[in-house]
C-alpha cells in the first residue's frame, strides 16, 4: 500500500540543476515582498507533490488518521492560521519531522516509534507548525531577493530532505552552486527562529490540552539517539536542521518549571499511540530489529498487540508457522479488536486461507470503515471470489481515502478488466502507472482507454485524466 521510491536520485538532481535556469526564465522569479499567502500555498502544493513522488509515504489510515488528529488538535490550540494544515507520514527510520511553507507537515515513522508519550510527539508537531505560522522560511525567502521557484524547490529539498534515508550527496547536489549554497545558508533556522518556535509551539500544545514537558523530553530523546548511534542511519536529521538543541532544552525546562502544576501533571492517554507504534515497528521498520525488540520483552507481559506485531514480523521473515502461532494468540486475547482482526485477515489472505481471511477482514472493515488497508485486502479477496461488482465498489472506497496510491489504482484496474470493463480497467492502470512514476506506461494505457471510449462520460473521464497527468508531471515552478 505504500510507494517505494529512491529518495532524490542523482538523475533528478542533475536534471533539476540543468533545467533550473530555463525554467526560471519562463516561470519568472520571486522578488522581495512578493511572497503572498497565495504564492506560499502554491509553493506548498508543489513541494508536497515533489515529496510524494520522491519519498515513501505511509498509506495506512490507522497511522495517518492518528497523526492528523494530533496535528489538528495543535492547530485548534493556535491562533487562526492562514493555511489549511495538511499532514503526512513518511516511512523512514530517522527521528525527524519538518513543515514547509503553505502548511504541510511531515512526520517520520522513526519519530513515532521512539517517543514514549503522545505529548512528546505533539511537542515536535507544535514546534514545526510554529515555524509555519511565524513564516520563518517565507520571511527569509522575501529577504533573499530574486529567487526562482524551481531553485527554491531544490534548495528547500536539500535542507529538509538531504539527510533523509542517507541521501546526503543528492541533497548537496540539489543545493549545488553559489546561489543555492548561499540561499541554503540563509534559509537555515536561526537561534531566534528556534526560540520563537519553541515559545509559540509550547503555548499551542498547552492550549490543545497536552503536557508541556513533552517538547523538551522529545529533544532529549533525539540528543541521546545522536550520542549513542555513532553516525548510523537513524541519527536524527532534526539535529542538522534545528540548531542549538541543548540550549533550547534548558530554556524550555526553565520556563516549564514556572508553570502551574496543573499543566505538568496532565496525563496522556497513550493507548492509540501504542497501537500505532505496534504497526510502525512491525510493518515499517527492519524486521530483524523489530523482532529483537519483542524478544527482549518478557513474554508473560505480552499484550494482544505484541503478539499481533510478532506475527506480522514473522510473516515478513517468511516464518509462517511462527507467525500463525502469534496471530492466533493475539486473536485469543482480543477477538473483537478490529486492528488484530485486520492483521489476522491479511495474514490468512497471504497464506491462502480465504475463509479465515474473509471472516477477519469483514469484521475489521465493518468496525472501521476508514480502514483503507483492510478494505484494500477485502476488495482483493472479493475479486478472487469473482465478486467483481462488490470488489470494485470497495476498492473505489479505498481510492477515495488514499487517492494517489498506485497499488489501489492497479488492483482496481485489474478488477474492472476482469469484470469486462476494459475502458475502466485501462484508465485505472494509467493512473497506477502515473502515480508509480512511469509516464510512458501511463500514456500507453490512456491510449488504450481512448480507443475504447464510446460515451460522453468516458470522454470526460479521459479529460480528467489528462488534467491530472499534466498537474502530476509538470515541472515545479
Amino acid at each position: 500500500m505504500r510507494r517505494l521510491f529512491t529518495i532524490f536520485p542523482a538523475f533528478f538532481a542533475a536534471m533539476l540543476l540543468i533545467l533550473a535556469p530555463a525554467m526560471n526564465a519562463r516561470a519568472g522569479v520571486l522578488t522581495p515582498d512578493k511572497l503572498t499567502i497565495r504564492k506560499e500555498n502554491e509553493m506548498g502544493r508543489n513541494f508536497d507533490r515533489l515529496i510524494r513522488q520522491q519519498m515513501s509515504m505511509v498509506g495506512d489510515t490507522y497511522i495517518t488518521d492518528y497523526v492528523d488528529e494530533l496535528v489538528q488538535n495543535v492547530v485548534k490550540g493556535k491562533r487562526p492560521m492562514p493555511f489549511k494544515v495538511r499532514s503526512a507520514v513518511v516511512a523512514n527510520p530517522l527521528l525527524n519531522a519538518f513543515a514547509i511553507p503553505g502548511g504541510y507537515i511531515y512526520i517520520f515513522t522513526g519519530l513515532i516509534q521512539d517517543v514514549t508519550s503522545e505529548s512528546q510527539l505533539v511537542g515536535v508537531i507544535a514546534h514545526e507548525l510554529a515555524h509555519v505560522s511565524q513564516r520563518h522560511v517565507a520571511s527569509r525567502l522575501e529577504k533573499q531577493g530574486k529567487i526562482g521557484m524551481l531553485t527554491m524547490a531544490g534548495v528547500l529539498a536539500g535542507i529538509f530532505l538531504g539527510m533523509a534515508g542517507g541521501s546526503n550527496q543528492a541533497g548537496a547536489a540539489l543545493m549545488a552552486g553559489a546561489q543555492g549554497i548561499g540561499t541554503a545558508a540563509m534559509l537555515q533556522y536561526s537561534q531566534d527562529d528556534e526560540r520563537e518556535a519553541d515559545h509559540v509551539g509550547l503555548n499551542s500544545m498547552i492550549k490543545a490540552g497536552y503536557n508541556p514537558e513533552g517538547m523538551p523530553q522529545t529533544f532529549e530523546i533525539m540528543k541521546k539517539k545522536h550520542w549513542f548511534d555513532n553516525g548510523r542511519q537513524n541519527v536524527p536529521s532534526y539535529l542538522s536542521t534545528h540548531p542549538g538543541l541543548s540550549e533550547r532544552i534548558t530554556y524550555l525546562n526553565d520556563r516549564i518549571k514556572r508553570m502551574p502544576k496543573t499543566l505538568t501533571e496532565r496525563k496522556d492517554d497513550n493507548a492509540q499511540l501504542k497501537r500505532v507504534q505496534a504497526l510502525v515497528r512491525s510493518k515499517l521498520s527492519a524486521p530483524d530489529t523489530a523482532l529483537g525488540y519483542y524478544i527482549s520483552k518478557p513474554e508473560n507481559t505480552y499484550t494482544a498487540l505484541d503478539y499481533m506485531a510478532v506475527g506480522v514480523i514473522q510473516e515478513r521473515l517468511k516464518a509462517r508457522d511462527k507467525a500463525q502461532i502469534a496471530i492466533e494468540k493475539a486473536l485469543q486475547m482480543a477477538p473483537k479488536d478490529p486492528l488484530v482482526s485486520r492483521e489476522a485477515g491479511i495474514f490468512y489472505f497471504k497464506s491462502g486461507d480465504r475463509k479465515k481471511a474473509f471472516q477477519y477482514l469483514q469484521m475489521a472493515v465493518i468496525k472501521n470503515q476508514r480502514d483503507a488497508l483492510g478494505l484494500f485486502y477485502f476488495a482483493r479477496l472479493q475479486a478472487e471470489n469473482d465478486q467483481y461488482k462488490r470488489a470494485a465498489e470497495n476498492m473505489r472506497k479505498v481510492m477515495e481515502i488514499v487517492p494517489e496510491d498506485w497499488e489501489v489504482h492497479h488492483h482496481l484496474g485489474m478488477i474492472l478488466g476482469e469484470s469486462g470493463d476494459q475502458f475502466g480497467g485501462n484508465l485505472q492502470l494509467a493512473y497506477a502507472a502515473l502515480y508509480g512514476g512511469n509516464k510512458g506506461k501511463a500514456r500507453y494505457h490512456k491510449g488504450l482507454a481512448a480507443q475504447l471510449a464510446k460515451t460522453p462520460a468516458q470522454q470526460e473521464e479521459l479529460k480528467q485524466f489528462d488534467a491530472v497527468f499534466s498537474e502530476w508531471t509538470k515541472p515545479v515552478k
